[in-house]
């Protein structure tokens, strides 16, 4: 057949694929059978700014791996316009060309059984087009739109996730859904969401959070190759992870995975992590696809802002040098219980812990050294006031609030701070206490607490005069 005249018809960049439907009806080779003036020359422009995506003269009939990257999305995208006669159209941005690509596959006419043909025609843009990516089925706007409102209107973040991940589960009918944060700082990754059907054998994903698992991750970016997404539909497409990436495919191979739609989470080019929906409803792959590309787009957003707002409170909280609340979120915490705004306990212990010796310390062997004695305090006051609020509350001087305790839990506490102290780089503290069954009286007990740890500073001075370095 001569689809070169209906072609050169195209303003846009257009070109004829033909598609080989094998006895199985699965896809075979993939060829470009002719282009315009337009698509040829968008050739020549790749050519000579040495573009991954085209390498080569359009040579008619050539298969399209002569072109560009093997990509499975391209070639679902290709058979079903082709061989399954339905049209496509769907808007995306390739890591591999600097552009936005908004693309429509249409059907042609085939007198062949085994051949069928389709139109591919494409306008690119610099630039996103939001109007071209809210183009989306009534269906498909629907569940966007639902995702919007939920994340946006939500207080409970993760929570909101999870109901989201839940929510892509029902859309590709899937067995699971996992979304995973990626760190490439401490090399490790965390499982923010996942859902799975009823009927699903639930398998932990702790192993993810592993650097060996990590190493996994990483390679997953050569795997999409540039692609917004990657979607695994059948044993073809498996074989083909197979070759490119055998670690990963025995991972799936082990999970009982058969199919498998993978997107990259990213905010301004940076990759914050992976959602994945394993073993999906296969003839929905092109709404599937649709609809988690844009709703990534907003997942992704989120999860950024999620993320900045939990470091800008981390670090108005807490002490970067010993990885204890700092002095703002104990003021915060303090007027909090005095006011009586925070009453989900009634009682209150109050230790004050102040370090001897720092000084000292200073002085003789120089603030590295001194650095290090305050984060031994800080690992030996974790260790003996196990889940209470440890806080940093000035220089040298240490608060743990310990909000409904007992005085006789309070006092074990203090104790096994005493014994296990010297065995953290010979840490020395002046400890004084006071407990409060009302802990709206917290600044009563602060009180007490402080006047106690400087009578038990002032005994550890007369017993060591020799460490008395600064007046009390």
């Amino acid at each position: 057949m001569d689809f070169q005249q209906l072609i050169d018809d195209f303003t846009s960049v257009s070109c004829v694929l033909s598609v080989e439907k094998l006895p199985d009806g699965s896809c075979g080779k993939i060829r470009i059978v002719c282009g315009n003036k337009a698509y040829v020359d968008s050739l020549k422009t790749g050519h000579e700014t040495g573009s991954k995506m085209f390498s080569h003269e359009l040579i008619p009939n050539s298969e399209y791996e002569n072109y560009f990257p093997k990509d499975l999305i391209f070639e679902d995208y290709c058979y079903r316009g082709a061989i399954l006669k339905q049209p496509i159209h769907t808007y995306v941005h390739p890591e591999f060309f600097d552009a936005w690509f908004n693309i429509f596959i249409l059907p042609l006419a085939s007198d062949r059984e085994d051949v069928g043909y389709c139109l591919y025609s494409m306008d690119l843009s610099t630039e996103r087009n939001a109007r071209i990516m809210a183009n989306l089925s009534q269906e498909t706007a629907a569940d966007v739109l639902s995702t919007c409102i939920k994340l946006r209107g939500t207080d409970d973040f993760v929570s909101t996730v999870n109901d989201v991940v839940a929510d892509i589960r029902r859309i590709c009918e899937a067995r699971h859904v996992c979304l995973l944060l990626v760190d490439y700082a401490s090399r490790s990754c965390s499982m923010l969401a996942q859902a799975y059907a009823d009927t699903a054998r639930r398998v932990s994903m702790n192993h993810w959070q592993d650097e060996e698992h990590f190493n996994l991750v990483v390679t997953w970016a050569s795997i999409l190759g540039g692609d917004s997404c990657l979607i695994v539909k059948n044993e073809e497409d498996m074989a083909s992870i197979k070759e490119k990436n055998p670690g990963w495919y025995e991972s799936l191979h082990h999970a009982s995975v058969d199919s498998i739609v993978l997107f990259p989470l990213k905010v301004g080019g940076n990759l914050l992590g992976y959602i994945w929906a394993t073993n999906f409803e296969i003839k929905n792959t092109v709404r599937i696809k649709e609809t988690l590309e844009l709703t990534t787009f907003f997942l992704a957003s989120e999860i950024s802002n999620y993320q900045l707002l939990n470091r800008l409170h981390r670090l108005s909280t807490i002490d970067v040098l010993t990885g204890v609340f700092n002095r703002n979120a104990m003021n915060n915490r303090v007027d909090g219980m005095g006011s009586g705004a925070d009453s989900d306990e009634c009682s209150i212990g109050v230790v004050f812990a102040d370090l001897n010796g720092l000084k000292r310390i200073n002085d003789r062997d120089g603030h590295q050294a001194g650095d290090l004695l305050l984060k031994n305090a800080s690992m030996a006051l974790q260790n003996a006031f196990v889940g209470d609020e440890i806080y940093r509350a000035g220089g040298d001087e240490f608060l743990v609030l310990l909000p409904g305790t007992t005085k006789d839990e309070m006092e074990k506490k203090i104790e096994k701070l005493r014994s296990i102290s010297p065995s953290y780089g010979n840490v020395c503290f002046a400890v004084g206490s006071s407990y409060q069954e009302d802990r709206s009286n917290i600044r009563h007990a602060l009180h007490e607490a402080d006047e106690a740890m400087y009578a038990d500073k002032e005994q550890f001075y007369r017993e060591h005069p020799e460490l008395k370095t600064r007046s009390l």
